[in-house]
């Protein structure tokens, strides 16, 4: 039977750009950024990276859809290096590519980095779903947007728990004026400003009911970690951080071929987190996780992502949010570094940038933004929609 691979891998050095709009920096800059801050935080060279895996959605860093561009750009002697691609999971693939080769004995020391630049292929944030989904999703999905497609969920959560209009807004709200304050603490984040509450109810409106403080906004960045195996991490560093768990789950359209599915949670996201929790040995996750990181494209994706996660019952994360309960002084702090709502999404690499804040938060090397005494931290990406997706959770710890 297969033992997974927790506490096989160590995570012993990250780096991690400034996101946002760069207009100034090139792709191959932000990849040489981030390595660099890597392999410095690792304490090792460039020549003792054996293969390197590349993360990238989008044409920016492209070279025919290769692995070229990372190559190219820290120039790596001949390395094999994979890239992957996996919509907004595509970060976290590139990590899970390097941590499964170390864990298979393949290789002793790996790089994972995933790297985008969407500001300069235009891209606006409101793409047409259809586009992406291919010629027969397109006849099933005719003009779906991400907006569109998160608010139905929202209006759908609304109405099966029972919050009115402006109570489920208010519970959105806060959600995002919680991000907004922990980005603003990020000298690395995209959008460093506290908006309250209010502002958020006031805002223009995206897709009823999710305004514009509800979505998260479109950014440059790379972030890059350095991994090896766990029985040699302390030769580097003398707080590594190692891979409990790491797990990936993918639609396989039962949510849109049948109604069992009732559009207020994901469903891929359940069973990706059950396994997480199995291979981490972790029992009761509302009690043993210690920080989340998780994938906020809408502020709706936050609230039922904490009770696919097990952390919130069914229907009862109104009111944990209500509670303080994850806060940065809450009892699992979620989105402590600002998230994709504030701290940015450049796609290839969101998954890599929560690890990044995980990894800080777990050394005790957060600055103002520290929670007290970490031991467990989950990242969680989201990619694709409410009914067809991929989902990949990691748990690494101390």
């Amino acid at each position: 039977m297969a033992e997974g691979i927790r506490d096989k891998v160590a995570i012993i050095g990250m780096g991690c750009t400034r996101f946002g709009e760069r207009w100034d920096t090139g792709s191959e800059e932000l990849m040489v950024e981030a390595a660099t801050e890597a392999i410095e935080d690792a304490g090792i060279e460039k020549k003792d990276i054996q293969a390197a895996w590349f993360g990238s959605c989008f044409d920016e860093v492209n070279v025919g859809k290769s692995a070229i561009p990372l190559s190219f750009a820290l120039k790596l002697p001949f390395l094999p290096v994979t890239r992957v691609e996996n919509f907004c999971a595509t970060g976290t693939e590139a990590l899970r590519g390097a941590v499964y080769a170390v864990a298979s004995g393949a290789y002793d020391i790996c790089l994972a980095l995933g790297s985008e630049k969407l500001k300069d292929t235009g891209y606006g944030g409101l793409p047409d779903f259809s586009v992406v989904l291919g010629s027969k999703n397109r006849l099933i999905f005719p003009n779906i947007t991400a907006p569109g497609a998160f608010a139905m969920m929202a209006t759908r959560y609304f109405s099966k728990y029972g919050l009115s209009p402006e109570e489920g807004k208010e519970v959105l709200a806060m959600i995002s004026a919680k991000s907004h304050k922990n980005g603003a603490k990020n000298p690395k984040a995209h959008l460093r400003k506290e908006v309250t509450v209010e502002q958020i109810l006031k805002a223009p409106m995206i897709a009823w009911p999710l305004g514009l403080f509800d979505c998260c906004g479109v950014s440059d960045g790379a972030a890059a970690a350095i991994v090896c195996r766990a029985d040699m991490a302390k030769n580097f560093r003398p707080d590594p951080v190692f891979v409990k768990a790491m797990q990936i789950a993918v639609s396989s359209g039962e949510e849109i071929m049948y109604n069992s599915w009732d559009g207020t949670y994901v469903e891929s996201a359940k069973r990706c987190a059950g396994r997480a929790y199995e291979e981490a040995g972790i029992k009761n996750p509302r009690e043993e996780v210690s920080m989340m990181e998780v994938h906020d494209c809408f502020s709706i994706t936050e609230l039922v992502t904490y009770e696919d996660l097990q952390i919130s019952p069914r229907g009862k994360a109104p009111n944990d949010v209500r509670d303080g309960f994850f806060n940065i002084d809450g009892k699992i702090p979620c989105q402590v570094d600002g998230g994709l709502k504030c701290f940015g999404h450049p796609i290839g690499a969101s998954g890599l940038r929560m690890m990044y804040e995980a990894y800080k938060q777990l050394q005790g090397n957060a600055g103002d933004r520290q929670i007290k005494d970490p031991k467990i931290a989950l990242t969680h990406n989201m990619g694709g929609f409410p009914p067809m997706n991929i989902i990949s959770i990691s748990i690494v710890g101390n």
